[in-house]
């Protein structure tokens, strides 16, 4: 007549699995967002910093600032109007980088970024920026992408950067998950089925 307390611990234990199972789903969705806000708070692997205006003073140090851009898996040609600028640490620049679509068809795509070295990502701080936003390109369309940035003077300060004179923002632009991507068709074949 002992069923009845093992029965319970049966359902607790149960219980308790279920609740450790869906702890564990939980923290897998949350796991992006909550390492995303870690990287945008500290610079970590390169990530820059938001914010809304310009730094409020200037200092002397210059830095050179590099520029990249990539593209991975769509017929785009992406890249920096300049290749590099030299700025004060806290002056506010402007930089446009040019996409175009060199394909036959629409496509969506959305770029990701890095600074390198990844340090320098808690000091980089992008007022206006396209990254993660979906950019839709028509067949043949070019489009110029501004980025407003500065380099804080605060990074004059970090005994780690004291011999850095040079970043490297980069862009790769990658199609949006989940879009059609046109399919090659047979020359001649309007309905891109081969007969």
């Amino acid at each position: 007549m002992s069923s009845g307390p093992r029965v319970n611990r049966n359902r607790l234990l149960a219980s308790a699995l279920l609740v450790v199972a869906g702890s564990m789903v939980g923290m897998a969705y949350a796991s992006a967002p909550l390492y995303r806000l870690f990287c945008q708070v500290t610079g970590y692997g390169g990530t820059t910093q938001r914010a809304e205006a310009g730094a409020d003073h200037m200092l002397d140090r210059t830095i050179v600032v590099r520029f990249d851009g990539n593209v991975a898996g769509m017929p785009w040609k992406f890249g920096p109007e300049a290749q590099q600028i030299t700025l004060k640490l806290g002056e506010t620049a402007v930089v446009d980088f040019v996409a175009e679509n060199t394909g036959p068809t629409a496509l969506t795509g959305t770029a990701t970024f890095n600074v390198q070295p990844d340090i320098a990502g808690a000091y980089f701080n992008k007022i206006e920026c396209f990254c993660f936003t979906e950019q839709k390109l028509e067949a043949g369309e070019r489009i110029q992408m501004p980025v407003q940035f500065f380099v804080s003077p605060e990074m004059a300060d970090d005994r780690e950067l004291e011999g850095t004179r040079t970043i490297t923002l980069s862009y790769t632009f990658f199609p949006v998950v989940g879009e059609r991507q046109p399919v090659a068709q047979a020359p001649g074949d309007e309905t891109g089925k081969n007969m």
